[in-house]
């Protein structure tokens, strides 16, 4: 019996069509940043991947189907790659600064060649409502409440000041980010990635509790 469990908790592996289906997922979604989420289509991901179009639409069945599973991968990457190696950090700002410099770091991964999809969405979606767009909304949300929510822990450890308005830590941060991505890939400023640190730096020296030094 203790063995039949066990075997009944193991993980099952991914089947080929499983495989396969992450594969080109994985693909579409680098594709994405560099030519957009509109121009990203079943038959020009097929044109990229030299597959047919009729296999392509029996794994999505749609383009906008193929764009939301594109953005939930994202999603589950940043996850990954931001959120769970912050939260092992210890709490307070310590965890707050492990969250902005692993998504600067996530922004610049060479997995995204156009950088972070949810800010390149964001740009090219903001005024075309649909699934897509509330989707990308939903995820900035959600990721606008963890900058809160860690700048909260922040002041309950006694390393930001009693009085910070969190959510407006959130929007700063959101906020700097977006000028990193500006000035990295729009601008081609080398100084990019400086210019962003030293405004974090500058925002957590107003947010810090009283005497406290970093």
């Amino acid at each position: 019996m203790a063995t039949a469990s066990k075997a009944a908790a193991r993980p099952r592996a991914p089947s080929k069509g499983e495989q396969t289906r992450e594969a080109i997922l994985a693909h579409a979604l680098g594709l994405a940043t560099r030519i957009g989420f509109e121009g990203l289509t079943i038959g020009r991901l097929a044109e990229d991947l030299r597959m047919s179009k009729s296999g392509l639409f029996a794994h999505f069945r749609s383009k906008e189907a193929l764009q939301l599973d594109i953005l939930r991968m994202a999603g589950a990457r940043m996850v990954e790659s931001v959120v769970k190696p912050a939260l092992a950090v210890p709490r307070g700002e310590p965890r707050v600064r492990a969250l902005f410099e692993r998504w600067l770091a996530w922004e610049q991964s060479p997995s995204l060649p156009g950088g972070c999809p949810f800010m390149a969405a964001s740009f090219e979606l903001d005024d075309r409502p649909g699934p897509v767009r509330d989707f990308v909304v939903q995820n900035l949300r959600d990721w606008m409440d963890t900058l809160a929510g860690a700048a909260r822990i922040a002041v309950n450890e006694g390393h930001f000041r009693a009085a910070l308005d969190c959510e407006q830590f959130a929007h700063d941060c959101q906020g700097i980010g977006l000028a990193f991505v500006h000035a990295s890939r729009l601008m081609r400023d080398p100084k990019a990635y400086a210019r962003a640190a030293s405004a974090f730096e500058t925002l957590l020296q107003r947010c810090r509790a009283p005497g406290r030094r970093r």
